[in-house]
């Protein structure tokens, strides 16, 4: 018996023992696991090229300095081929895509501007009236928020993961370039007001601008570059990317030297026009590191940043001319510097900068036309016209379309409501004169989307841009390369590749060197850096991480 006893004893010790050592065990393997600080990087960066499509990355490639464009593709992760998952194509919708990660049918910025049916008026993306100027003199320029997106960004997410310790800022020439990313628990976005020169925010943020954007506005910056006056940064015969300098359909001064020194003191909104748009705001975004500490502290903190100047140029003179492609050099060598400071400030592998853009641009039609390519124009103005005068003879409703805009056709609900004539009647009609129309390739019905004939992506790209609240009846796809606007420059907004094809770039921390052509979408930006933070992702996203990326 007492043998019996203790041998129950040994084994009960034995076990005690060998449970005491598998603890052990697993709390050290825990303790790998699951370290004391939740690993990230100091700041993150997002930079947002205005109308850069992704071909920029390698059109320009041979010029770029080793330190811009050239240094993101060979330190950082390329995903080649990412897309935008909604039509149309607009700036807004795009920078609030990226940091929402959700799409214009749930975050609601389906425009840059759209129709609100209830006020019956047009409202701009980030119009705010209970809000006012700060920084300069009182104007409509800085009555601005973000109370119109409906979610959350990743930039609203970092603050709350941090119980609001992380810093986050904005930064761009637009209001809507800054604001958007931002989001709405930002400590300030600052955009530029071209009626006095000055970097301006409103009330939502702040009572008054800090000292160091009030001494930044004093400098005036834009007279300096003015006084330059633009010439190309290299021997203009060495563009040999672009067309010839002078064009008829690219803009009214479309011949370099372009001269600036007549807007002195004058015009301060001329600057977005030019590359040193870009300059002043990446000078603006480096006094904000400095200004702020941002990535000075375990706290993560986020800087988003809009170069605009890239979309004012792009609209003006086309993706093949050499006053894009100047910009494009500046930019690359402003890129390098800016770079070059965050690794002083913040320190090389202490932060993680994105490259991404909002959406692309068509070729210049005329220029297409010229090189035997198809291509072509539209008009809202014209379209909303010749639509209202149809109906009007055929139906007897006056002026019952309300605007063309935004590829869509919004109808007066009142009189659609009253009529003698169906609503429906009226809509199948509106279609079968409109797909007459020259460019026209289809028209449909949104809310009838799920029954229409159309290729499955650009039905998938139109129901994520519908929302239901805010878009129009009809929906009109225009022949590739068909766009509304007029006979010079150019324009976005289109289902098709050269508007929704975009770069993105992650370099820096937590990031390995290489590139992907697995298809991903512009969604899915703010759902991998959620990853990469390790906090939750914004409420309306929908996209997914990027894995390829992660140097885990």
């Amino acid at each position: 018996m007492k043998k019996i006893s203790c041998l129950i004893i040994i084994l009960s010790t034995f076990s005690i023992t060998q449970l005491a050592a598998q603890t052990k065990k697993t709390t050290a393997i825990k303790a790998n696991v699951y370290p004391a600080e939740v690993a990230r990087p100091k700041l993150v960066v997002g930079l947002v090229v205005d109308q850069m499509r992704w071909d920029y990355l390698y059109r320009y490639y041979s010029r770029y300095t080793n330190g811009g464009f050239k240094r993101l593709i060979n330190e950082g992760f390329s995903v080649e081929n990412t897309f935008i998952p909604y039509t149309p194509t607009y700036t807004a919708c795009g920078h609030t895509c990226i940091y929402t990660g959700s799409i214009p049918a749930i975050h609601g910025i389906i425009g840059n501007d759209w129709y609100d049916p209830e006020t019956k008026k047009n409202v701009y993306c980030t119009d705010d009236s209970t809000v006012f100027t700060v920084g300069s003199t009182p104007s409509a320029e800085g009555q601005m928020s973000p109370k119109n997106m409906l979610t959350s960004t990743i930039t609203d997410e970092l603050r709350l993961a941090t119980n609001f310790k992380g810093k986050v800022i904005g930064i761009s020439l637009k209001d809507r370039g800054s604001i958007l990313p931002a989001g709405h628990a930002a400590n300030a976005a600052y955009w530029y007001q071209g009626s006095t020169g000055n970097w301006i925010t409103s009330t939502y943020y702040m009572k008054e601008v800090p000292t160091w954007v009030a001494d930044y506005n004093k400098l005036k910056l834009a007279n300096k570059f003015y006084a330059k006056n633009w010439e190309t940064l290299y021997p203009i015969n060495t563009y040999v990317n672009s067309t010839a300098d002078e064009k008829a359909y690219e803009g009214k001064t479309s011949t370099f030297p372009h001269q600036l020194t007549q807007n002195i003191d004058k015009n301060f909104d001329a600057i977005r026009s030019t590359p040193y748009g870009n300059t002043i705001t990446l000078d603006l975004a480096k006094l904000a590191i400095l200004s702020e500490d941002l990535g000075q502290d375990k706290i993560t903190d986020f800087l988003a940043v809009s170069c605009s100047a890239t979309d004012y140029v792009g609209h003006g003179y086309g993706p093949n001319s050499i006053e894009a492609e100047d910009t494009y050099l500046r930019l690359d060598k402003d890129l390098e510097e800016f770079f070059n400071y965050l690794d002083k400030k913040v320190g090389k592998g202490n932060y993680t900068v994105f490259l991404t853009a909002d959406h692309g641009a068509a070729h210049v039609p005329a220029f297409m036309k010229e090189n035997k390519l198809l291509a072509g124009v539209v008009n809202d103005r014209d379209i909303a016209a010749k639509l209202n005068s149809y109906l009007n003879e055929k139906f007897k409703v006056n002026n019952i379309v309300l605007r063309s805009m935004n590829n869509q056709i919004i109808f007066d609900h009142d009189k659609t409501d009253k009529g003698n004539v169906s609503f429906d009647v009226i809509k199948s009609a509106s279609i079968d004169f409109l797909k007459r129309m020259d460019g026209f390739a289809n028209v449909i019905d949104i809310s009838r989307i799920a029954q229409s004939t159309m290729p499955e992506i650009q039905k998938t790209m139109i129901t994520n841009g519908y929302n239901a609240r805010r878009s129009g009846d009809l929906y009109y796809i225009l022949n590739p390369n068909w766009f509304n606007g007029g006979n010079t420059g150019t324009t976005h907004g289109s289902w098709n590749p050269y508007d929704s094809h975009i770069p993105l770039v992650f370099m820096g921390w937590g990031i390995k060197q290489g590139s992907s052509n697995k298809t991903h979408y512009m969604t899915d930006i703010s759902a991998t850096l959620a990853a990469l933070l390790h906090i939750q992702m914004p409420n309306g996203c929908v996209g997914e991480p990027i894995t390829e990326i992660t140097s885990k």
